[in-house]
């Protein structure tokens, strides 16, 4: 049978990838954004989940199997972000006209390393982080959008999951986390201009290991856990299951674009400051190559990739109760980068 599925932040990396999957997978997808979407296969659904009665108007006539909640707004506070997120995922799943089957939240690592205003400071967790750690005892918005989800379970009695990402790699345009795109941008801009392709972050992400997530991957988990029985309502961690680090990433990635990676001798140097100024060369950049988007700022997030490799301890995440669930899916993830870039230039993103 033809299974239902809304996608709200269908337009952001996350969402676009799993309306993709989900299509491919031969499912009726409503795609729900602010503006609408335009992805090929999906029914578009344009609505502020900031508007509770715009939202459930524009839902009136849509009863999904499933939900898939791949939306956020940053706002300059914790506390705000707390107000308009939770905010979000209360709106939406009260105004669906009946209750799915399941629902679908996609969180992240903050969940462990606290909000941005207090990201990676204070007593954290172990690494690598499990899901069974207890939360931190600080307001975190994460926390907040999965209490409106366990709540709406209660009351409506759908089942749930909960994915944590970390740093998730994928194409999408005027995202506010954009590892992938904003290096590549980065590493054209170097390019263009002779400056050395220098790593922004601190030795602890130099040296130490990580680990990242596809898209397509992140994807994948959420499809699982909606089909799998044995997932539903428990919360996971979500990589692509290799561990690398930048010491050694860097190189690949300077490689791929024709560039040799500038010597690391331990001084964080910010992309929001290398970028700074660079506005109009990558203006002059889309005019002479034709590409599609000449705002850098559409799509480059420097101060998130900031925040991600200036990072002064080792993240890892464990990824054990999937596996052990049967999720066995896996992706390498310098190819994921690579797969993007491809990706970013047959679509004139990127030079």
């Amino acid at each position: 049978m033809n299974k239902t599925a809304l996608v709200a932040g269908a337009t952001g990396i996350g969402g676009s990838a799993t309306a993709a999957l989900l299509v491919e997978q031969g499912w009726t997808v409503y795609a729900l954004a602010r503006k609408g979407s335009e992805q090929t296969g999906v029914r578009p659904v344009s609505a502020d989940l900031l508007d509770a009665q715009a939202t459930q108007e524009a839902l009136k006539d849509i009863r999904p199997d499933a939900v898939y909640i791949t939306t956020w707004l940053r706002q300059e506070t914790e506390k705000q972000n707390i107000q308009i997120n939770s905010a979000m995922v209360r709106n939406l799943l009260k105004g669906l006209p009946a209750a799915p089957q399941h629902v679908a939240l996609v969180t992240g690592l903050k969940h462990y390393l606290g909000p941005f205003e207090a990201y990676g400071k204070g007593s954290l967790p172990q690494t690598p982080f499990r899901e069974d750690q207890e939360r931190l005892d600080i307001e975190n918005f994460y926390y907040a959008q999965e209490d409106e989800l366990f709540a709406a379970a209660k009351r409506d009695g759908f089942t749930w999951s909960v994915h944590r990402p970390h740093t998730v790699i994928g194409k999408a345009v005027g995202n506010a986390m954009n590892m992938g795109t904003t290096l590549a941008v980065y590493a054209s801009l170097c390019r263009e201009t002779g400056r050395p392709f220098t790593f922004p972050g601190s030795a602890a992400q130099w040296n130490s290991l990580t680990d990242m997530t596809d898209a397509g991957q992140l994807a994948r988990h959420l499809l699982w856990a909606t089909e799998q029985p044995a997932a539903h309502n428990q919360a996971f961690n979500i990589v692509n299951g290799d561990v690398f680090r930048w010491e050694w990433m860097w190189s690949r990635i300077a490689e791929w674009f024709g560039l040799e990676a500038a010597p690391f001798d331990g001084t964080v140097r910010p992309l929001a400051e290398q970028m700074a100024e660079d506005d109009a060369v990558w203006s002059a950049i889309a005019g002479r190559e034709q590409l599609v988007e000449p705002d850098l700022r559409r799509l480059a997030s420097p101060w998130h990739t900031d925040a991600d490799l200036g990072r002064p301890i080792e993240v890892v995440t464990d990824m054990s109760k999937s596996r052990r669930l049967g999720f066995t899916a896996y992706q390498p993830t310098d190819d994921a980068f690579f797969a993007l870039f491809e990706q970013l230039r047959a679509e004139r993103l990127i030079p």
